[in-house]
C-alpha cells in the first residue's frame, strides 16, 4: 500500500549507479532513478540489472522513486 500521495508503479531494473542508485523503467518507458528507502537502505535484498520492482513515486517528482519490494 502506497503512502498516502504517492504512486504505486512497477518497473525494470537497467543500469546500476555509484551509492545504491538505480536506473529503474516502467512499463510505459518513463526512466527515473530510484533508491531503497532510509530504513531499508543497506538491508535491502541485492539488486541486479533485469529485476522488478515495485515503487512508490510521489506525483511531484516523477524523476524519483523509492523502491518498496523486489518482484519474484
Amino acid at each position: 500500500m502506497p503512502r498516502s500521495g504517492a504512486l504505486a508503479v512497477e518497473g525494470v531494473i537497467v543500469a546500476g549507479l555509484p551509492g545504491g542508485v538505480w536506473r529503474v523503467e516502467l512499463a510505459n518507458g518513463h526512466r527515473l532513478i530510484a533508491r531503497w528507502g532510509r530504513r531499508r537502505s543497506g538491508a535491502g535484498p541485492p539488486l541486479a540489472v533485469g529485476d522488478r520492482l515495485r515503487l512508490e513515486v510521489t506525483p511531484f517528482d516523477l524523476s524519483k522513486g523509492l523502491i518498496v519490494c523486489k518482484e519474484s
